[in-house]
């Protein structure tokens, strides 16, 4: 027997369907979402409660003509079934498949593409503005989740809309979650206009009495006012411009179109504030939504991963360490933004509630607020993702290196990421960090190295950046960490013929590769650089006995590490043939992270190419 999604192979269908049908389809794109997800991995709890949404949206608004643009994006997947994607929804995430995010090239009703927070309203705005100006139609609808508003941009975006006054309507996805549970003012906000029942019933029985009052009416009627002023929901969006609608039941269908209908009725900025449950329709993932937040590959009936990676990761190894220096220094401040899971600074929160922060989806206020902390003397790090970094690179820059302050920055996934794709990928950092001054930037090899590199970080006294990616780290035995010495390099093997040298985890296929080339007859220099800011003259030296070289990065080869060695060879005067193997020159699309980077060429086999031809042109 065919169901209702069976019918909808774009959004003209749905709009066939009687509204009585609209709840059954709801349970049968969640039961889609959980089954997909369960195989391909991805976001689920945050889709699954934006389900009625998505659908309310599509019934009632005429996209592509109707713009509607998703927050992050990873609420967006009813949308994509909806939108004509329905039969690729399986290829989810997969590498050369549909997207886990809006994607503008993927869709013509993915209005904007997405993937970090708090950038839907200054789109939406953006799009409102260029709609008058070039005296068209359609609405502008942007879905930003509570946790997103957080985000400076959001409230930026909220600020100049009000302003503007252009027609627009913010829905804000009220789940009280981003990754982990809300944190700030503005979230505890949000959740107390709940609370704001009983100023309506308050409101009507004053209206009763002012219509039955002569003598007192105009004293009432100020009253009513000043209630209003204390009592109203909404009454910060107003304040700022926005007429409010709401609280609305965000999985009661009926009442979102009858929200819709009446932000129609009005010539202004528009919130929407809709209530919902992350992870809705699976009890799993609603009873733990910060975990199924995003998941790897899922046994449906019990919520367990399939087939959990085998060894210890680098996130969980940079969280215990952490937690094992904090023991030792009370002055340790851990500093996070709505990452406080996905970090590993789990163990470090539970132990030392006071000395950790979540200052929610804020990278910029989180770098400058580490900043304050250092100039008084405490040890803060910032545990930020390499792709979130990049929106506070003014701060750091301005606020940390320019005064010189000991502020140390775990870069938790760097190099590419995986499935999540171009919106995620760390490609940049080494990139964006070396040339800024004072800082000291370091990349570990393995487990052991970051273990040293955190413990000598809180040891210099200085800005110091670290990198790490994500996934499991297959070499790491527990030893007491070591100082590391500030800059040099680490020769691993010393040869005549060819220098390798790599930063960070690339190193196991530098080694696969080096110990293949020795075998065959070719004498390596193999260096495991350690850091990229300052560089061990060693390198250089090194590339100038040997005159052929191979420099390995799983960052952009524009302005990264391998551009810092040519820049140091050219500073000595040293020729050589070198080649240079990274991230090209391109943003680098969604699939399994052992194959991407095979793509981008970081295998032992094609590091061994790479070397046999330099050496083949050496020897003409």
């Amino acid at each position: 027997m065919k169901g209702i999604l069976d019918r909808i192979e774009s959004t003209s269908d749905l709009k066939l369907l009687k509204p009585e049908d609209l709840i059954g389809l709801a349970g049968e794109i969640r039961q889609l979402i959980i089954q997909t997800v369960s195989k391909t991995g991805g976001h689920l709890a945050s889709p699954l409660g934006a389900v009625e949404l998505a659908i309310a949206l599509h019934y009632f608004y005429s996209s592509p003509g109707d713009k509607i643009i998703w927050d992050v994006g990873h609420q967006s997947y009813a949308h994509k079934i909806l939108t004509g994607r329905k039969r690729k929804f399986a290829t989810l995430r997969q590498y050369k498949g549909i997207s886990g995010f809006p994607k503008i090239t993927e869709s013509e009703h993915d209005a904007y593409g997405t993937g970090h927070a708090s950038t839907s309203v200054s789109a939406a705005l953006g799009f409102a503005v260029a709609r008058d100006i070039k005296k068209e139609e359609g609405e502008v609808i942007a879905v930003i989740g509570d946790g997103s508003l957080s985000g400076g941009n959001a409230l930026e975006a909220i600020n100049h809309g009000g302003y503007l006054h252009k027609k627009i309507i913010v829905i804000l996805n009220d789940n009280r979650m981003s990754i982990s549970n809300n944190v700030g003012a503005l979230a505890a906000y949000t959740h107390r206009i709940q609370k704001t029942e009983k100023y309506k019933k308050v409101r009507q029985k004053l209206y009763k009495i002012i219509e039955k009052s002569d003598d007192l009416k105009e004293e009432l009627l100020s009253l009513k006012e000043y209630i209003k002023d204390i009592g109203s929901a909404g009454l910060l969006f107003e304040k700022l411009g926005f007429d409010y609608i709401g609280p609305v039941d965000g999985h009661n269908i009926d009442e979102l179109i009858e929200a819709f209908k009446q932000a129609k009725q009005i010539n202004g900025p528009v919130l929407i504030h809709a209530q919902t449950c992350k992870g809705k329709g699976y009890p799993i993932a609603e009873c733990d939504s910060s975990r199924y937040h995003g998941v790897n590959p899922f046994n449906v009936e019990n919520g367990l991963d399939v087939d959990s990676p085998k060894g210890n990761s680098f996130t969980n190894i940079f969280g215990d360490v952490l937690v094992e220096i904090a023991d030792k220094d009370e002055k340790l401040i851990a500093i996070t933004a709505a990452m406080a899971d996905g970090t590993g600074l789990k163990k470090f929160k539970e132990k030392f509630p006071n000395r950790f922060f979540d200052v929610g989806i804020a990278e910029q206020h989180a770098v400058v607020f580490a900043a304050g902390l250092a100039r008084q003397g405490l040890k803060p790090i910032c545990v930020i993702y390499s792709t979130f970094l990049q929106r506070a690179y003014d701060a750091l820059i301005h606020d940390v290196c320019l005064q010189n302050l000991p502020v140390v920055f775990a870069i938790d996934r760097a190099g590419l990421v995986g499935n999540d794709g171009p919106t995620h990928h760390g490609c940049f950092d080494l990139s964006y960090l070396r040339h800024i001054p004072e800082m000291i930037l370091m990349a570990p090899k393995d487990g052991n190295e970051l273990k040293d590199m955190l413990v000598t970080a809180f040891n210099l006294g200085k800005p110091v950046a670290l990198r790490y990616p994500r996934g499991v780290c297959h070499s790491f035995i527990e030893k007491v960490p070591q100082q590391l010495e500030i800059g040099k390099c680490e020769v691993v093997e010393e040869g005549e013929m060819m220098t390798i040298v790599s930063i960070g985890t690339v190193f196991d296929e530098a080694l696969l590769a080096c110990n293949w080339l020795r075998e065959h007859g070719v004498d390596v220099t193999l260096i495991n650089a350690r850091f990229v800011k300052p560089m061990d003259n060693k390198i250089a030296e090194w590339i100038g006995k040997t005159k052929n070289a191979i420099l390995i990065e799983e960052n952009s080869i524009e302005g990264g590490f391998g551009s810092a060695v040519l820049e140091l060879c050219q500073r000595m005067g040293i020729e050589a043939k070198i080649e240079l193997l990274g991230i090209p020159d391109k943003f680098i699309e969604h699939g399994n992270q052992v194959l991407l980077r095979r793509k981008c060429g970081f295998s032992w086999q094609n590091i061994v190419n790479i070397s046999m031809k330099i050496l083949s042109k050496s020897n003409k």
